[in-house]
């Protein structure tokens, strides 16, 4: 094994090294922010509120790089050519996908947040609004109230759940804001970290991807040689 071919080896080791420290890195933060954002209970049943959508992303992502780069380090201290080339093809599709992602993010954001509102309103129009409803689970997570204000209830002739007040709620001073806006601003700076996250994460990968092919090359041509 030549020097040149060596140098690429350890090079991709300890860039894979790097990179699923990283995806660790993520992962934790995933969990640590869906710990904090808690989960709703409807019913009797628990479930994550619609905001814990970004970290449970975060936390699928961070796996998968984790994953990919661990067969890279692999591929490159045991200088297997299969392994390097997996490896390869499948920082190749996480590539594609997450240019998708990231150009799907930039060139239509005002269909995501509209996307992103839809959910609030569809919730509000399946659920009763009622204590203890799908909806009254929702205000408590975002601390928010109604789909657009707490005029929403007022409309529809119903009394406000303690949900929707930071206090008393014969005091309108406390009444919170709609959950709607709320969730599209809370997605949407969401959405803005993952667009800038995802174009850095592009172009490591990348670097990586050029990486394993001149491995995977260099040992193929290694190995053919030494076979004459």
């Amino acid at each position: 094994m030549d020097c040149g071919t060596s140098m690429v080896k350890y090079i991709l080791f300890i860039f894979n090294t790097i990179v699923s420290v990283i995806g660790i890195l993520g992962i934790v933060y995933g969990v640590l922010i869906l710990k904090s954002i808690g989960t709703i209970e409807v019913n009797g049943q628990v479930g994550f509120p619609p905001q814990a959508l970004m970290p449970i992303v975060l936390i699928s992502l961070g796996s998968i790089v984790v994953f990919i780069s661990f067969l890279g380090c692999c591929g490159a201290i045991r200088e297997s050519v299969c392994m390097t080339m997996s490896y390869a093809v499948f920082l190749l599709i996480l590539l594609i996908l997450q240019l998708t992602l990231v150009v799907l993010l930039f060139t239509n954001k005002d269909k995501f947040e509209d996307a992103m509102g839809n959910v609030i309103e569809n919730a509000w129009k399946s659920d009763t609004a009622q204590e203890g409803g799908v909806f009254d689970a929702i205000q408590k997570s975002l601390h928010c109230c109604g789909s657009s204000s707490a005029l929403d209830y007022l409309a529809k002739g119903q009394t406000m759940p303690p949900s929707c007040c930071s206090g008393s709620c014969l005091n309108p001073i406390n009444y919170y804001g709609g959950c709607r806006g709320k969730f599209v601003d809370l997605m949407s700076a969401g959405s803005d970290n993952a667009r800038y996250v995802g174009i850095g994460l592009i172009a490591v990968e990348l670097i990586g991807f050029i990486f394993a092919c001149c491995l995977a090359n260099n040992v193929r041509n290694y190995k053919r040689r030494n076979a004459y």
